[in-house]
């Protein structure tokens, strides 16, 4: 009789203390890292560049810079997140669509083109910003005025970049190839006049050039060689998470955020961007 009485007791603190548990936690479980479940709360896990100055870049003190960084941290508030609840995670060129569909991170903002082939894997909120392929010389260099001023001169990209071949292939045919690991690499060959021209994007570029190390040291050519439209990438069919980016895009661009995104980031390398696109509007 005493042991049935004590067995009774155990069970109602028992009891007690799950519903205690259960009404103590009011927030949303931060375990799945933003990248599941519906927005706002807990965490957000978003893939960015890291080496790309005035696009993404983490600097050594570990913080996070760049337009597009500027870019998902405007839209994570806006889908109720604070900037202390943003994790970023480098991710690079050819593992996006693979981050995205694994459920790595709840979206992309990476210097993301939107093209065809991209759009059977994921889905795109945007464009947020209209590129260009370009290139960049030396300040004093006025011998480069048009692409066809690229033959014989030594033209530089990164390896496995497709840029460099395109002008080759299509303007410049007697332009010399110089494939190194990195746009610093390329930068560095430029400003000691090894290398004549680096071409990719040109907001890539800007950001190159606006970085204190090399500002007044090199211009964009303004070639506009390609049209390059920056998406935000997302899990395919996941059409309410891409309303709500779009909403928060157009307010961005609304409110003077946008263009003070794109001064901060890109301004002191002279760059003449295109007006803000139409968001929602995925050629």
């Amino acid at each position: 009789m005493k042991l049935r009485k004590v067995t009774a007791a155990s069970a109602a603190v028992l009891s007690l203390a799950l519903a205690a548990t259960a009404c103590g936690s009011g927030k949303k479980d931060d375990s799945d890292g933003g990248k599941a479940g519906s927005t706002g709360g807990g965490k957000i896990t978003i893939g960015i560049k890291i080496d790309q100055p005035g696009i993404g870049l983490q600097t050594p003190d570990g913080k996070y810079t760049g337009f597009d960084v500027d870019v998902a941290t405007y839209i994570a508030k806006e889908l109720g997140y604070k900037e202390s609840d943003i994790v970023f995670k480098e991710t690079k060129s050819a593992d996006r669509e693979t981050a995205i569909s694994r459920g790595d991170v709840k979206f992309i903002a990476a210097s993301y083109s939107i093209n065809d082939e991209r759009l059977q894997k994921v889905d795109f909120a945007g464009p947020y910003l209209l590129a260009h392929q370009d290139v960049l010389v030396r300040a004093d260099d006025d011998s480069i005025k048009k692409p066809e001023d690229l033959n014989n001169k030594k033209l530089c990209s990164v390896t496995g970049s497709t840029s460099a071949k395109n002008v080759k292939e299509k303007l410049a045919p007697k332009a010399q190839l110089q494939e190194y690991g990195g746009y610093s690499q390329c930068l560095t060959g430029l400003q000691s006049k090894v290398i004549d021209a680096l071409t990719t994007d040109d907001s890539i570029l800007a950001g190159y050039a606006a970085q204190d190390a090399f500002k007044g040291k090199f211009k964009l050519a303004g070639f506009k060689l390609s049209n390059e439209n920056y998406g935000i990438g997302l899990k395919k069919g996941d059409a309410e998470l891409k309303k709500k980016i779009n909403a928060a895009l157009e307010k961005m661009v609304k409110d003077g955020s946008w263009d003070k995104a794109v001064t901060a980031n890109f301004g002191p390398a002279n760059y003449k961007n295109e007006q803000a696109p139409k968001i929602g509007d995925i050629k």
